[in-house]
């Protein structure tokens, strides 16, 4: 399947607009010769129309079903070979091995999707027995599961061009929850996009998949993504990217007729706190790790360890003193986009500008260079805009006269994805505080750990307190984002025949069920 550019509206191809862009070779800075067409609202809603209508079917398939077309797709996906690493790579400038890397955490997490279901125990039977006899009143039969909330518009992200985006983490939960999808492909990687979304529709149509199971747009005005959001069929979006994106997505789903779930991963500094005792021990090994925790990636991960809190103390002046060492040794990166470098240094300048702010790396305006610059802890408190995120390599040193004032910035930190603590044994012991704060502030606390690197599994949680997402209740990284898109309904007074299999009398799925309170 040849996309050249258009859209895939269910199993056709589609270029019925006149507005096209091109991806940028980020290597060269120039423009790749394939033209895309942006989606016109015809094709969005036809798109949709067929979500719609396929979500019929899809949602009624077995686990078993759904388990097979997610293991097919990563096998389509694979089988892209070479076409795909160099595609994606030369699209957004990131190397090989690290693309390779990442096309094995997408296939991986379609797997793992795919034996949650054929497992089949996260539907969370619930099932309470009918008591005729019951007094003062007599209980009905009731039994509870999760079920497929409806189609779902998938937006994709810049810096992870297969993991989180067509068939990432997104993409996965909603089709392995029941939910069809449209996908809006980020234009930074469009061709990248097009590979695998048509290795999602060989997938479908291999597996019998219903046509409109999965469709994908193009589009890079914002009149595509309020167009799929703010459409009545859509049930719920998922997105990653910048809080300004996000936020304008949240507040246009908030607003219709019925409003819809945004769940929306946006902002996010994942401070990092270093206790005394263990600067003292492990300063030149810190360091190093923390140096290259904050240019993983370029910096353009999530988690990247945007500021660190710190004690003033001569343990906390000689870590720093390695750190920029670490850093200046760091060789300088290209950044994802244009946008991406142009919002970068607007950052550091204005980092760098705040009157005493001490920059303790060289800043280059032509040149992407890891930057590490340093603040009291009271800049903080009466200046928030200096811990707001500047995606890329770098991160700020926020020194604290005691631990009263430590903790006080804390609590002036906005929700994080993550955080990260960083002690010796017997400090620990004596962190309680400083883990409850945290804990408040994050959705994941690492304890003598940098937060880059985030484990695609049944317990991660890549989630937290706004703006790191719009809904601090969930998780956009292992089997638990499957909740996102289902929602809890009950069955009163069935006939056995008449109920799902997860919840008949005889379990003929064997799954894990509550009956009357108890887990069976």
């Amino acid at each position: 399947m040849n996309t050249h550019g258009k859209n895939i509206i269910g199993n056709n191809l589609s270029a019925m607009g006149t507005s096209s862009f091109n991806a940028y070779d980020v290597a060269s800075n120039s423009l790749l010769p394939t033209k895309f067409y942006e989606a016109t609202t015809t094709e969005i809603n036809a798109a949709i129309s067929l979500a719609a209508e396929a979500f019929g079917e899809y949602k009624n398939k077995t686990g078993k079903e759904k388990a097979a077309f997610l293991e097919c797709i990563a096998t389509e996906i694979e089988a892209l070979e070479m076409e795909l690493i160099e595609t994606a790579s030369k699209e957004t400038g990131l190397p090989l091995a690290r693309i390779t890397g990442e096309r094995g955490r997408t296939t991986g997490q379609l797997r793992l999707f795919a034996s949650q279901l054929t497992e089949g125990s996260w539907v969370n039977a619930i099932i309470d027995n009918a008591l005729p006899e019951r007094k003062p009143l007599p209980r009905v039969d009731l039994r509870q599961m999760q079920i497929a909330i409806g189609p779902v518009a998938v937006f994709g992200a810049s810096n992870f061009p297969l993991a989180f985006s067509v068939a990432g983490g997104d993409t996965v939960s909603a089709l392995a929850a029941g939910c069809t999808v449209v996908f809006k492909a980020h234009p930074a990687h469009p061709a990248t996009c097009e590979l695998v979304g048509a290795a999602i529709i060989r997938a479908a149509k291999k597996c019998n998949m219903p046509e409109g199971v999965f469709s994908m747009v193009h589009g890079i005005s914002h009149q595509v993504g309020h167009a799929l959001v703010t459409h009545p069929l859509i049930k719920a979006v998922g997105f990653t990217g910048s809080l300004k994106g996000g936020k304008a997505l949240y507040d246009a789903a908030v607003k219709r007729e019925s409003p819809i779930p945004v769940y929306a991963e946006m902002s996010s500094v994942n401070p990092v706190v270093f206790l005394p005792e263990i600067l003292t021990q492990k300063a030149g090994d810190l360091a190093e790790a923390f140096a290259g925790s904050i240019v993983m990636g370029g910096g353009q991960f999530c988690t990247n360890p945007g500021i660190f809190l710190l004690l003033k103390n001569e343990s906390s002046t000689n870590f720093i003193q390695l750190l920029t060492a670490a850093l200046t040794a760091k060789p300088s990166v290209a950044l994802l986009t244009n946008g991406i470098t142009d919002a970068y240094y607007q950052g550091i300048t204005h980092q760098r500008n705040t009157e005493g702010a001490i920059g303790l790396t060289a800043f280059d305006a032509n040149t992407p260079q890891p930057h590490l610059l340093q603040i009291d802890a009271q800049m903080l408190i009466s200046n928030p805009s200096l811990t707001e995120e500047v995606f890329g390599p770098s991160s700020v040193a926020i020194i604290a006269k005691d631990m009263d004032e430590l903790i006080e910035c804390i609590l002036h930190l906005k929700g994080q994805l993550t955080a990260s603590l960083h002690g010796t044994a017997d400090e620990l012991k004596n962190a309680g505080v400083l883990v409850d704060l945290l804990q408040e502030k994050a959705g994941r606390l690492c304890i003598n750990a940098f937060p880059t690197g985030v484990e695609v599994g049944n317990a991660m949680v890549h989630g937290g307190p706004y703006p790191a997402t719009s809904d601090s209740r969930t998780t956009s990284v292992g089997t638990q984002a499957i909740y996102r898109f289902t929602r809890p309904f009950c069955y009163q007074e069935f006939p056995d025949h008449l109920l799902p299999d997860a919840l008949k009398e005889s379990n003929p799925l064997q799954i894990s069920r509550l009956v009357n309170g108890i887990r069976l």
